[in-house]
């Protein structure tokens, strides 16, 4: 089954791109073509799942990150996503080592799990 689905998102790249609508007739005629069997609902699902998407931009932004804000940041990872948010990424870094520096600060002073 691995092979048909392997298949059948290879159809889905190939018809990306040449710049031919994704829709389950093509894939399923593409994996005919290469003499895979498919059930007709894989396609169905996968032509739904990429409908109104551009394959090609959901493949060179893979890894990027990006979406979510920062946890607790309070706006500062929108100001560092608009593009002016050096001095946000800044004071974001400078957070994270103030926190880091507090629990290292409790190990120090003796107070441990076990003690």
């Amino acid at each position: 089954m691995a092979n048909a689905e392997l298949a059948a998102t290879y159809a889905a790249l190939i018809l990306a791109d040449d710049g031919i609508e994704i829709t389950a007739d093509k894939i399923l005629a593409l994996t005919n073509a290469a003499d895979v069997e498919l059930e007709p609902i894989w396609a169905t699902l996968l032509a739904k799942a990429l409908e109104g998407k551009d394959v090609k931009d959901l493949l060179s932004n893979v890894g990027s990150g990006g979406g979510g804000p920062a946890v607790g940041s309070g706006g500062g990872g929108a100001a560092a996503a608009s593009g002016g948010g050096g001095a946000a990424a800044a004071e974001e870094k400078a957070e994270e080592k103030k926190e880091e520096a507090k629990e290292e600060s409790d190990d120090d002073m003796g107070f441990g799990l076990f003690d």
